[in-house]
């Protein structure tokens, strides 16, 4: 497998990891590359040359060093601030040289032989410009993470107090439940925990929309590459393990207000102004009447201190008002 491209360089796969403050993890993820390494056998026909580019943001649990003094190969960028996911993965993407990239999470494990299942589909498919693989969770259920685009009923139900009232057809439709888990399947975009892509569609569209700070780019970057004509694939046979929003467990408020503002940003940029304010509107009045029932609840004396941790995250949300700006 392989080959030179661009500059001459010799490289197939430029795998980038940006991470904050998840230092075990990122330890274990590199760990399952390289295994992912010893499994490539020199000369067979799966073989493939990477690097490994970790973009480290201002992380204060000693994660830099980690990979200093542990993983002496890996191409270590760290970052004076918290740059964010996504102008992360720009960063790590302008210094990739392989002619694949992978974004990946650094709360993930790679099966040892995830990555030349991986290439080796896109090899046979020019026109597969991105692809996502099986992902599990960390007792080895399934991980849902290939999608169809959403509408607006998806955005109205997705993460909010309704989703438990959501058509069953939304969901199914959305979320690809009509078909199996371990099949190789077109989709409209895939989760961003892995993210295959051809340097081809990088050159074609550019890096990441920054403007996302965090959720939401894969969508939009799978949109982008799909109205360029590239395919988008989710390859059940190939497995990783994904342990779940690590670094956004640390962002408390801000995760809603990141998630809720992504989402209407994308609303705003692929569907227009008006899909934009009506979705704006019915989240904002959804986080008011939860701010009201939780504080009623909390001077009912039912469960105080939890009451009083999600009045300040929705009082927070209603505070920054969701914008998006595009």
């Amino acid at each position: 497998m392989l080959r030179s491209y661009g500059d001459g360089s010799l490289l197939d796969l430029s795998i980038i990891i940006v991470s904050w403050n998840v230092g075990e993890l990122l330890d274990r993820c590199l760990a399952s590359l390289h295994k992912t390494r010893r499994a490539t056998r020199p000369g067979s026909q799966d073989e493939f040359s990477f690097e490994i580019i970790v973009v480290d943001s201002a992380s204060e649990d000693g994660s830099a060093e980690l990979v200093r003094e542990r993983h002496s190969t890996v191409v270590l960028l760290p970052q004076k601030e918290n740059v964010g996911f996504t102008r992360g993965n720009n960063i790590g993407l302008a210094q990739a040289r392989g002619a694949y990239l992978l974004l990946l999470n650094p709360d993930t494990e790679v099966s040892p032989d995830a990555l030349a299942t991986m290439l080796d589909y896109m090899n046979r498919h020019p026109r597969t410009g991105i692809l996502g693989p099986h992902t599990l969770n960390s007792d080895d259920s399934h991980q849902s993470t290939r999608r169809r685009f959403p509408t607006l009923l998806t955005g109205i139900f997705e993460s909010t107090w309704l989703s438990a009232w959501a058509p069953a057809a939304v969901e199914r439709t959305y979320r690809m439940l009509d078909t199996r888990d371990d099949d190789i399947l077109q989709a409209d975009w895939v989760q961003g925990s892995a993210l295959l892509l051809r340097r081809e569609v990088y050159d074609g569209i550019g890096g990441l929309d920054e403007g996302f700070t965090m959720y939401s780019e894969e969508l939009d970057y799978c949109r982008r590459a799909k109205s360029a004509g590239w395919g988008v694939t989710y390859h059940g046979g190939a497995y990783i393990t994904h342990h779940g929003g690590k670094s956004s467990e640390q962002a408390g408020a801000l995760k809603q207000i990141h998630f809720q503002s992504s989402k209407l940003r994308y609303f705003r940029k692929h569907h227009g102004y008006g899909h934009y304010l009506i979705l704006r509107a019915i989240l904002l009045l959804q986080f008011s009447w939860q701010l009201c029932l939780e504080s009623v609840k909390g001077a009912l004396g039912h469960k105080r201190d939890l009451r009083a941790r999600r009045i300040r995250i929705y009082w927070q949300v209603l505070r920054n008002g969701l914008k998006a700006q595009v």
